[in-house]
Formats: structure tokens, sequence, C-alpha cells
């Protein structure tokens, strides 16, 4: 019988095969790297070349992140039509410079992460057993939540300036960075960072997500890990007797006396 050749003879069909099993990681990586790109938008804000590649960067997250929803439950076609819409939207309004269109594009993204969060929290539920994109997913499904309430706060303060003010010139409106960081660090609950919402409905906004990210921590995160712990369990069942036999050893045994 032929035998295979080794994955150093066909690396880019390696590649391929490990890019399609793992969407969910290429969506987080991208992810992260678009935080570090827009790190670069604060310090080139005025040039319109370079902010209309940033949004085409970020037309190309959308559809990273419909392909790594595309298998699961729902409607995919809703998905597609409301990332084309957003990054329609983002581009005509830089453009432009209309703030009406770049409203409407801030809402459309919104609805666009909230929908694919949704369809990667359906499919982390789905089975009860974890594979390694499903860990992955845990990751996207979390910049996911945190760029959807993101495009919440730019709708908000664009529908209330002053609903967000900061250290760094308190009465300017909030960059798309710095909502961005309010977003993440509301999410992970390690505070409110030096973005403040001081209008109600901002506070009202933010105490959602607070709560969101407590949500999602304790339903879905330790669902994933218990999941994890039980399959090395089942795996490896030594593991779990040795496991026993460390916790019964540090037991006081109790002897009868006849």
């Amino acid at each position: 019988m032929r035998k295979p050749p080794p994955r150093s003879a066909v690396p880019h069909k390696f590649i391929y095969r490990e890019v399609v099993r793992h969407p969910s990681a290429i969506l987080f990586i991208t992810q992260l790297l678009g935080v570090l790109l827009y790190a670069l938008d604060e310090a080139t804000s005025t040039a319109t070349g370079w902010r209309v590649a940033l949004e085409l960067f970020g037309a190309g997250v959308l559809a990273l992140a419909i392909w790594a929803v595309r298998d699961q439950p729902g409607p995919t076609w809703m998905a597609v039509i409301l990332g084309v819409a957003a990054s329609g939207l983002s581009v005509l309004g830089l453009v432009l410079g209309s703030t009406p269109v770049e409203l409407a594009g801030d809402v459309v993204h919104a609805a666009f992460y909230f929908l694919a969060a949704s369809s990667m929290l359906v499919y982390m539920l789905a089975d009860s057993d974890v594979t390694h994109d499903e860990l992955w997913a845990v990751g996207a499904t979390f910049t996911l939540v945190a760029w959807a309430f993101a495009y919440v706060f730019a709708v908000v303060q664009q529908l209330a300036p002053g609903s967000f003010i900061a250290a760094v010139d308190p009465d300017a409106p909030r960059t798309w960075l710095e909502l961005l960081f309010l977003s993440f660090t509301n999410l992970s609950s390690t505070g409110l960072s030096d973005v403040v919402p001081v209008l109600p409905v901002a506070r009202s906004v933010v105490m959602i997500e607070q709560l969101a990210g407590l949500a999602y921590v304790a339903l879905f995160v330790s669902r994933v890990v218990g999941l994890t712990i039980n399959r090395r369990r089942m795996t490896h069942p030594e593991a779990g007797e040795d496991v026993r036999r460390e916790q019964g050893a540090g037991q006081p045994v109790l002897r009868q006396d006849r």
C-alpha cells in the first residue's frame, strides 16, 4: 500500500486543512490583530486612505465571522446581508463624511456582531464534546460581543453627545479605540478604565454589558472548561484515579474497636 506523503511534503494542503478545521481560531487571531491596527489608526486618523484601508480590513473580519458561523444553526443569508450592509455603510460614511450614514453603519455593525456571537454560543452548546475549534470559539465569541457593545456605545455617543468622558479631552467625542477599550474592560469585569459613562442611557448600556460578561464567564466558559476536564477523565481514567487516590490519602482513617 502506498504511504501518504508526510506533512512537510504538502505544507499548503496541511495549512489549508488546519485553517478549515479551525475557523474560530482564524477569526480570533484576526480580531486581535485588528486591535493593534486600531491603535495605529489613533495616530493616523486624518489619513483618509488609511481609514479606508482599515474599513476594508473590518470588512475582511466580517467575512471571517460569516465563514466561522456558516455551518451553525440560523439563517446564514441574514449574516451575509448584515455584513455587506455594514461594510458598505462604513466605507460610504467615511468617504462622504455623513454622520447619518455612519450612524446607520454602526447600528448594522452591532446587529451583525450580536448575530455572529449568538451563532457561536449555539455552536458551543450544540454537543457535549469539546473540540479544539470550540476552545478557540470561547475567545472569538468574547471579541465578537466586545465589538458589538463597542458599536452600541458609538451609537449612543452619536445620539446623545457627551455620554462618555475620559481623563484626556473629556469634552471631545470618544474615539473608536476608546469605546472598544471600554467594552473590553467591562466585558472582562476588570473595571471602567479611564472612559466613564455619565449620561443615564450610557450607564444603562454599560450595566447590561457588565451583566453579559458575568453571564458569559459563569455559563459558557465554565461549561467548556467542565466538558474539557470530563473528556480528559474519560480518555485518561488513570489520571482521575490518581487524583482520587491523592484526595483519599489526605483524609484520616477511622478505625472501629472490636
